[in-house]
């Protein structure tokens, strides 16, 4: 860390463009990148505060997401549980507010360290200084690429209340006989949904949920589903309806499809598939079709959810 914050003040360095790298698990590349890539390999987890309720954390920056959700698991401290499986590194996770199941990093946040990359300075943000949105934050929108994310601090519950709502989470507890699942049994039901219709990005190149989940008024949503009957929704902020992405894709036809090298998950059309050969360029073609698709039939513009460079 002293080192970056060293070398961000040279002069050589200012005139050189970077790249900032977590997992690289979310980053879609369509050319090769002319300049400095810096990879977060800050790890470590410590406890910072506890009381019979909480528990305070901080993780580095660099640490896998998963390997602090399974240390937070293991521990039955309650609030990430819902985040099992999510592929990249602890560093990424506030950047884009990531959230799966019901579940949303923002909900357990404290704060962040932050190297800025202008000064060297290391800097704190708050919940409410990283502005979290919708797979949004401030460090994706005007502090992109200005900072470098060395720690992230998270509260936990020590008396957790888990959250099944969502998804199939009730159905696979439900098949394996559980009716009122720990902490530890929420996430293993989480991490076989996400195994059973994600693949593996080490034997099949993803980037996992290459879209959002669209977020639409719910006038557009009554419209919808005047026409649609078996659209899909769950409640979102200020009485706006998400619609799951996947759905949209799927009955456009996409689903399971292949261009070539490329093409949409036979069991998730959110994912995009590089079955080997395929470019980044190919895939934002790919995209892009995919989008001009499910405007056309809903009137809906699907947004990309990894970083494209």
């Amino acid at each position: 860390m002293d080192q970056l914050q060293t070398i961000t003040t040279t002069t050589n360095f200012q005139k050189i463009p970077f790249l900032i790298l977590g997992g690289g698990s979310n980053v879609l590349f369509t050319k090769d990148y002319e300049g400095i890539v810096l990879k977060n390999n800050l790890k470590g987890i410590d406890i910072l505060n506890e009381n019979q309720e909480s528990v305070w954390i901080k993780a580095g920056g660099g640490e896998l997401w998963h390997n602090l959700v399974m240390f937070c698991v293991e521990n039955n401290w309650g609030g990430v549980e819902n985040l099992s499986l999510i592929p990249g590194t602890v560093g990424a996770a506030p950047m884009q507010n990531i959230g799966a199941y019901g579940s949303e990093i923002k909900e357990t946040f404290e704060s962040l360290e932050a190297v800025n990359m202008q000064t060297g300075k290391l800097e704190t943000f708050n919940k409410e200084e990283c502005r979290f949105g919708y797979r949004e934050s401030v460090f994706k929108n005007e502090f992109k690429g200005l900072y470098f994310i060395s720690s992230v601090n998270l509260k936990l519950n020590k008396n957790p209340v888990v959250n099944t709502d969502y998804g199939d989470i009730k159905a696979v507890l439900n098949e394996w006989g559980i009716t009122l699942p720990t902490l530890q049994e929420v996430s293993k039901a989480i991490i076989s949904i996400r195994q059973s219709k994600l693949p593996d990005p080490a034997i099949l190149g993803n980037a996992g949920s290459f879209f959002k989940n669209p977020v639409i008024s719910s006038a557009h949503f009554e419209a919808l589903k005047q026409k649609f009957p078996d659209i899909k929704s769950f409640p979102a902020p200020n009485g706006t309806i998400k619609v799951p992405g996947g759905w949209l894709i799927e009955q456009a036809g996409w689903k399971g499809k292949r261009i070539g090298n490329i093409g949409v998950h036979d069991k998730q059309a959110l994912v995009l598939i590089n079955y080997g050969g395929g470019t980044g360029k190919d895939l934002i073609q790919l995209a892009h079709d995919i989008i001009d698709s499910v405007k056309e039939k809903f009137d809906i513009t699907l947004s990309p959810e990894v970083n494209i460079i």
